[in-house]
């Protein structure tokens, strides 16, 4: 792949599966005036339980599709990939394949912010199997924040409770309440917990239930659209090769109706999608 400098084109935005489009959301919400193209790998989805090889290699194909639809600057909406893919792609790939493009995560920001929030400097982390067992989130907070402290949950069930559009029943209840338990079981002092997974804000009404009131809970799509704007207030040079139409692209991995459908549950609204392969 030629590299061009002065290319110009929408942000990207990759996610495996369908929670990336909560960060979607936030960016455009924030930043409306700028083109998007969304690429779910839906038909590989979940990523959270796979290795990191795999990871790599898929979020790497999802990478370079973006890359080769135009896009200068791709975020990866995806805490899996964020954790086990983006510092390779960022250190390996890039400076010798796309040394003028960019490629960010979701978990450096977050855990930015988080530690802003947290007076006792105890953290907990709600997220995907791989996630957690990666410890991301803990090594990015306590290099930002010594002292901190930081601990994790695994919440295997919630993600198809999402995508099954299983979030709003009674049967979430049992799931939701057994994990934030467990998580503050491990530590009573924790009052910031980090919902590492995007697909968890639509989760966010029984999150709320079952969390005590004192704790702030953080959903990363407000946090990542402020970075991201800060991002390109900084990098203007990135800013200025991004196109400006206010349009949205979807593409999927995965039916065209499977993702319609589900995609109207996290956006509340019908989307044209595009299937392709990786």
């Amino acid at each position: 792949m030629s590299e061009n400098p002065n290319l110009s084109g929408p942000i990207g935005v990759f996610d495996s599966g369908f929670g990336g489009l909560t960060i979607l959301d936030g960016i455009r919400r924030k930043m409306p005036q700028y083109d998007y193209i969304y690429l779910g790998d839906n038909a590989r989805a979940p990523y959270g339980t796979r290795s990191f090889d795999i990871v790599y290699e898929f979020t790497l194909q999802a990478v370079q599709k973006l890359f080769s639809l135009g896009c200068p600057l791709v975020i990866l909406g995806c805490n899996t990939a964020s954790a086990k893919a983006l510092r390779s792609i960022q250190q390996k790939y890039l400076p010798v394949a796309a040394p003028t493009r960019r490629v960010l995560g979701v978990i450096r920001p977050t855990a930015e912010v988080v530690g802003t929030l947290s007076r006792t400097r105890h953290i907990g982390v709600l997220a995907t199997e791989g996630t957690i067992k990666s410890e991301s989130y803990k090594l990015e907070i306590q290099k930002l924040y010594p002292g901190t402290t930081v601990v994790g949950q695994a919440c295997p069930m919630w993600v198809p409770l999402v995508e099954n559009n299983e979030f709003a029943s009674a049967g979430a209840d049992y799931f939701v309440r057994d994990s934030i338990e467990k998580l503050l079981a491990q530590d009573s002092l924790i009052d910031t917990i980090i919902l590492g997974c995007t697909h968890y804000p639509l989760l966010l009404p029984k999150i709320e239930k079952y969390c005590p009131p004192h704790i702030k809970l953080v959903p990363q799509g407000r946090y990542i659209a402020e970075s991201l704007e800060d991002y390109l207030h900084r990098h203007t040079e990135m800013d200025q090769r991004i196109t400006r139409g206010a349009t949205c692209q979807y593409y999927t991995t995965e039916s065209r109706t499977k993702f319609r459908e589900s995609a109207a549950i996290f956006l509340h609204e019908d989307v044209e999608v595009e299937r392709i392969t990786l």
